[in-house]
């Protein structure tokens, strides 16, 4: 699934090739893929390009004409890809969007999407702005330390669901949070309340690095990830505890990685990561 990362690496990727590109197309081939604004289609025809942002696992690609802008928002959820024309990454049924460009690097954008988890948002400024406040909480890679700190005094209940929370802290899903909680260190079922302020100030340095660090890697390829251009992201290579249940502890404390079966595995060393290290 892509989480914030990979979202980051396709939002880079296409504010490359495409920033600028007049829109000439969009090719809807299911209607029930575009969750608002459908009948804005027509509005984008000729809109150029002017920005590519992300806001937690989504990309937000905004387009300007002579009177106003709007937005497409993609939702990658669990299968979504944003891929351009020349990627030969994955199969053309499952292919929902086109957006078809003049004078850029790339003449097409595609989303594809399989199991269509995420959808498609046609938006005006309004629009977007009521889309993110009701979706997003704080972004781990804009927050300040305090506002951090301040924000997990303020919360209750285990610490890795917490992390996952979309509408408190946008972008992290199962892969980070794992691998952020075992390098801090922290047990995922660790109560928040429990936590000193200064676990938790370790803990927003390691989200941070661990998030940046695969953003620099491409990202996570575990199952169904693609940048736009097709590679696939490496830092999958560089986990530590995701998907590694039953695998010794890699700071070989003697300990064996476990895996906690709830709505997401959860995997951790119960030497490195015990439930009375919360001081």
């Amino acid at each position: 699934m892509p989480e914030l990362p990979e979202a980051e690496v396709v939002a880079r990727q296409i504010r490359t090739r495409l920033l600028g590109a007049r829109l000439r197309e969009i090719w809807v081939g299911r209607e029930d893929i575009v969750r608002e604004g459908y009948t804005t289609v027509p509005w984008y025809r000729g809109a150029s390009l002017q920005s590519v942002e992300r806001f937690g696992k989504s990309v937000v690609l905004e387009f300007v004409n002579e009177e106003a802008c709007r937005y497409v928002v993609a939702e990658l959820g669990m299968t979504g890809l944003l891929l351009f024309q020349s990627t030969k990454a994955k199969s053309p049924q499952h292919i929902h969007v086109r957006l078809l460009f003049d004078g850029s690097r790339e003449p097409e954008l595609r989303y594809w999407n399989p199991r269509r988890f995420g959808r498609l948002s046609l938006l005006d400024k309004p629009g977007l702005e009521r889309y993110l406040a009701r979706r997003f909480g704080v972004d781990p890679l804009l927050v300040s330390q305090p506002d951090f700190v301040r924000i997990l005094g303020t919360r209750r209940g285990r610490l890795k669901p917490l992390l996952m929370h979309q509408q408190v802290i946008a972008g992290i899903g199962n892969i980070y949070a794992n691998e952020i909680l075992f390098r801090a260190g922290l047990h995922p079922n660790m109560q928040v309340g429990r936590l000193s302020v200064g676990k938790v100030e370790r803990l927003y340095r390691i989200m941070r690095e661990v998030l940046k660090e695969a953003i620099a890697c491409g990202g996570s390829s575990v199952r169904d990830f693609f940048a736009p251009d097709g590679t696939e992201g490496q830092y999958k290579r560089r986990h530590l505890v995701y998907g590694k249940g039953g695998q010794s502890c890699p700071h070989r404390c003697g300990g064996t990685i476990r895996r906690l079966q709830e709505e997401r595995s959860a995997y951790y060393c119960p030497r490195c990561q015990s439930l009375r290290s919360a001081k």
